[in-house]
């Protein structure tokens, strides 16, 4: 199984992506899920200079670290809360839209962040646009975001023409300075479906991985300790279940022929869930990352090959600045801690981890 994963993830001569009729009309055409290989190469490697990297992440650290900090003592201080869907989705909403747009504006980020909850519900639905369905209502959604970001690409290229302009230096400058071997820039179209698509996962992925592990090492004290706690969270529970490919030519796989044409699901769970790759794989366990490295396609968090998620190192850096400053100082208190699990669009508890966040009372942060 691992091989065959990283043989269709990888051979891009052989493998396109293959995503529903969904997910590519609601995520954006002209987003890295749509567009050819050759353009997803050259957009993927200027927006990802933005977000990865020792250098352009440590820019953020301060930012990043502000907002966890103040946050987790606001959340302290208001009792009964939903701590993942309206709070910490929140909270790293409002990261991603600092880095990608300068911007720090409640109203907006709010606006946003509901569109966004119900566009990631019909990502993974059937295409069916009638009332009553998912995808429907996240069409809705996604014209409405579509619209915001249209006056902000407006507003941006005003601001550019006058002459008291100051460069930003965020995702979205860099993507109107962009240029192809022609010297064209980029249209409208391709700037919202790339910050649309970006927006979404550099909040979603870091919010579902946070919640998890601060539950996880609530339910497991004994492994307050460990630092591989985001890697066995990624393991446990991963984010982005499945990658769809397409095959190109017929392509042969361990005896197997696959016929060109063909749709390939890649269930990442599957291996990460496999007894023969983890041992007892649904139980939380950070000894299990002792002295053990991941072999090439056991470990797939973040998916693999060409379309390896470019903020895969921003969403770590961000789990890791809030683990710290939570396990220093607070506690989670669940209200219904045997809550069901609901599975789409991404893994969560029933009642979105309502819980309250308590302040250790034995010592303060700078005792510890």
């Amino acid at each position: 199984m691992p091989e065959t994963c990283k043989r269709v993830l990888n051979d891009d001569d052989a493998f396109k992506p293959g995503w529903p009729t969904s997910t590519l009309e609601l995520i954006g055409k002209k987003s890295f899920i749509g567009i050819s290989y050759y353009e997803h190469k050259r957009l993927r490697h200027l927006t990802a200079a933005s977000i990865n990297g020792h250098e352009a992440l440590s820019v953020y650290i301060p930012y990043i670290e502000e907002n966890v900090v103040c946050s987790l003592e606001k959340w302290s201080e208001m009792g009964e809360m939903e701590f993942f869907l309206t709070h910490l989705r929140m909270l790293t909403f409002r990261i991603i839209m600092f880095i990608f747009l300068s911007s720090e504006s409640e109203e907006v980020m709010a606006a946003l962040e509901k569109e966004y909850t119900d566009l990631n519900h019909g990502v993974r639905s059937m295409a069916i646009n009638v009332p009553g369905f998912a995808y429907y209502k996240a069409l809705k959604a996604r014209k409405k975001l579509v619209a915001v970001f249209q006056s902000v690409v407006n507003e941006r290229r005003n601001e550019r023409k006058t002459e008291k302009w100051l460069k930003k230096e965020d995702m979205l400058d860099a993507l109107m300075e962009v240029k192809d071997e022609k010297g064209e820039t980029l249209e409208d179209e391709e700037i919202i479906d790339i910050m649309l698509m970006y927006l979404n996962a550099g909040h979603e992925s870091s919010a579902h991985t946070t919640m998890w592990a601060t539950i996880f090492l609530q339910q497991h004290p004994h492994f307050l300790q460990k630092a591989k706690v985001i890697d066995e969270t990624l393991r446990l529970v991963t984010f982005s279940l499945t990658v769809f490919r397409e095959a190109l030519i017929d392509v042969s796989i361990n005896g197997y022929v696959i016929p060109k044409g063909w749709k390939i699901l890649v269930w990442f769970r599957s291996i990460h869930l496999d007894p023969q790759i983890y041992p007892n794989p649904k139980e939380f366990n950070l000894s299990r990352w002792d002295d053990y490295a991941a072999k090439a396609s056991t470990f797939l968090p973040f998916g693999a090959g060409s379309r390896l998620c470019p903020g895969n190192d921003l969403a770590k850096l961000e789990i890791a600045i809030f683990l710290h400053h939570f396990l220093l100082n607070y506690e989670l208190d669940r209200v219904n801690p045997e809550s069901r699990v609901l599975y789409l669009p991404h893994t969560r508890p029933a009642d979105n981890c309502l819980a309250r966040i308590k302040r250790h009372n034995t010592f303060s942060t700078q005792e510890r």
